[in-house]
């Protein structure tokens, strides 16, 4: 396989864009179908997270840019399985309701951290896994790209909750439409410009380990997890600037069905009791 940065630059943007659009479709068709249709996805979706397993170990001992390849499409589906059953609603958190408005500060905190607590743990004990399995192997780059997605997420999350003056939630799935309410609208916190920060310093680290590294296949996985970080730091500037990034994907997704909304007591009664 080829050892040009530049490919790896370009295969990194279009599974980027191709995978989140069709993670996108997929979730927007189970919305528009029956109450078992989120959970069917998922279900079907398994054999990704089983070739990721595999192609994950079976690149462990290749450092060629062939297993370089092997590591990144390996953490990318691992990433999107989870992630599949994340915006479907099926591994979440314990907390499935809107946040109540008089809740402020830790209070506040804490309940959206129950939103999607199960989510975070799954992802967390992956990076785990990950970095035992690869911390003796020549091949890092599965650990590599699948840590470096969730600091990225984590941060963006963390901006979304802080407060940032765009927030896209026209592609929020219907299992996770209570998550709005834990968005904030506002001018940015303290937190954004530390986040950029450090993305941009790591992406120049990253760029700078791709232009000098010798090794051919160092310098594919190096390239990789640089435009990787890259698109992290557009998705975060997406948050601030006016740019209309849902377009990339919009003309992809079915029509949403409507749904006729009723009062949620459930949700009164659970705050109430809080």
């Amino acid at each position: 396989m080829s050892d040009s940065p530049w490919l790896a630059a370009a295969i990194t943007l279009f599974l980027w864009w191709f995978s989140t659009g069709v993670i996108l479709w997929r979730v927007r068709v189970a919305d528009n179908g029956t109450s078992q249709d989120h959970l069917k996805s998922v279900v079907l979706g398994l054999p990704l997270l089983v070739v990721g397993i595999v192609a994950a170990g079976a690149s462990l001992p290749d450092l060629s840019s062939g297993g370089i390849y092997l590591a990144f499409l390996a953490a990318l589906a691992l990433w999107g399985w989870i992630e599949l059953a994340f915006l479907s609603g099926v591994i979440v958190g314990p907390i499935k309701l809107p946040c109540p408005p008089y809740l402020h500060g830790m209070g506040r905190f804490w309940r959206a951290v129950g939103t999607i607590a199960w989510h975070e743990a799954l992802l967390f004990g992956t990076v785990v896994m990950l970095g035992l399995v690869t911390v003796h192997a020549a091949n890092p780059f599965a650990f590599g790209t699948f840590a470096l997605l969730f600091v990225a997420r984590i941060s963006a999350k963390l901006n979304l909750f802080l407060g940032v003056p765009r927030i896209n939630t026209q592609l929020l799935p219907r299992p996770l439409s209570h998550l709005a309410s834990y968005f904030r609208i506002s001018r940015i916190s303290a937190f954004f410009p530390v986040s950029v920060t450090a993305l941009t310093v790591f992406s120049a680290l990253l760029l700078e380990r791709a232009i000098n590294v010798t090794h051919p296949g160092m310098t594919v996985g190096y390239s990789l997890l640089t435009c990787l970080a890259l698109l992290a730091l557009l998705e975060h500037w997406f948050m601030v600037l006016p740019l209309p990034d849902e377009k990339l994907w919009r003309w992809m997704m079915p029509p949403q069905k409507t749904l006729s909304m009723k009062p949620q007591k459930d949700h009164l009664e659970d705050a109430n009791g809080l």
